[in-house]
């Protein structure tokens, strides 16, 4: 019996099956391979492989999802589950596509204002003031994240820390991230979430309970002039937000002033009760 040949009423030949389908022999043992479509049965002796009939849908919705560049364990979610939860797991994967989608849209129209030289153009939509901060005590988290994880990671982090407060004596003033290296999606920092509280002695007790697991510490931020610009719920979103720290950047050159730290955002509004053109964050930089 050759490879093409059919074997039963039942069990096709990887040939047989693969015309089908409408997909390659190939197709099929890299499915296979992948753990996407297994053979209803190998043989022991020749290695030949053989599908059933009744697989071909699947076969055929597998091609179909890689030809949206589904990752395979999301192409694994979606053939295991039937009718309503699987088109609800498709609807989500291209939610997702289309928002990733939308968001190197504008990474282009930024880098688009970069390269022809719009770059001042866009810095003066931007307004820049400093303001003095005094020291404060502050309870943190720190994590490595890349720029895709990092508003959830953001949100999650000050959650946690702002309740962690409550022990603390309270929170004293905005919430910020401070940036101690690069975050995209090739760098991923670290990032450290802080949360100024009013009790430094029961802060250090919150943290020393915490363990090390999460990168929790407290620490005495020293007072700062912070270099800054406002901007709002939609601003934040990366690419626009790179813009206003660059703002900041340029206008700390022309006033001749230096770094003086890390720089971070500033969380001074209720973020899920503000709207895409309210102002919810600070930009900034200290400087010297």
């Amino acid at each position: 019996m050759t490879e093409d040949d059919r074997v039963d009423e039942d069990l096709l030949t990887i040939g047989a099956f693969a015309a089908r389908a409408r997909l390659s022999a190939k197709a099929l043992r890299l499915y296979d391979r992948l753990g996407l479509l297994a053979p209803a049965r190998v043989d022991e002796v020749s290695g030949y492989r053989y599908y059933r009939a009744g697989q071909v849908e699947r076969a055929r919705l597998v091609a179909m999802l890689r030809q949206l560049d589904m990752p395979l364990a999301r192409i694994a979610e979606v053939v295991e589950t039937d009718g309503t939860e699987s088109a609800d797991r498709l609807t989500a994967y291209w939610a997702d596509v289309e928002a990733r989608v939308a968001g190197q849209r504008t990474l282009v129209e930024y880098l688009r204002g970069r390269l022809s030289g719009r770059s001042s153009e866009m810095y003066g939509k931007f307004e820049v003031e400093t303001v003095d901060v005094p020291a404060q005590v502050v309870i943190t988290e720190t994590r490595h994240t890349l720029a895709d994880e990092l508003p959830t990671w953001i949100g999650a982090s000050l959650g946690r820390l702002e309740e962690a407060s409550r022990e603390c004596g309270g929170v004293t003033a905005a919430p910020f991230v401070v940036y101690h290296s690069e975050v995209s999606m090739e760098s991923d920092g670290p990032a450290e979430s802080c949360v100024p509280v009013a009790d430094e002695a029961a802060a250090r007790a919150w943290a020393e309970k915490q363990g090390r697991g999460r990168q929790f510490t407290v620490r005495v931020e020293p007072a700062r002039r912070l270099a800054y610009t406002r901007i709002s719920k939609a601003q934040v979103a990366h690419p626009q937000i790179l813009a206003a720290f660059e703002a900041v950047e340029a206008w700390m050159k022309r006033e001749g002033l230096e770094y003086d730290g890390p720089c971070r955002e500033v969380y001074f509004a209720d973020w899920d009760a503000a709207g895409a053109e309210d102002p919810v964050c600070d930009v900034a930089f200290p400087v010297r």
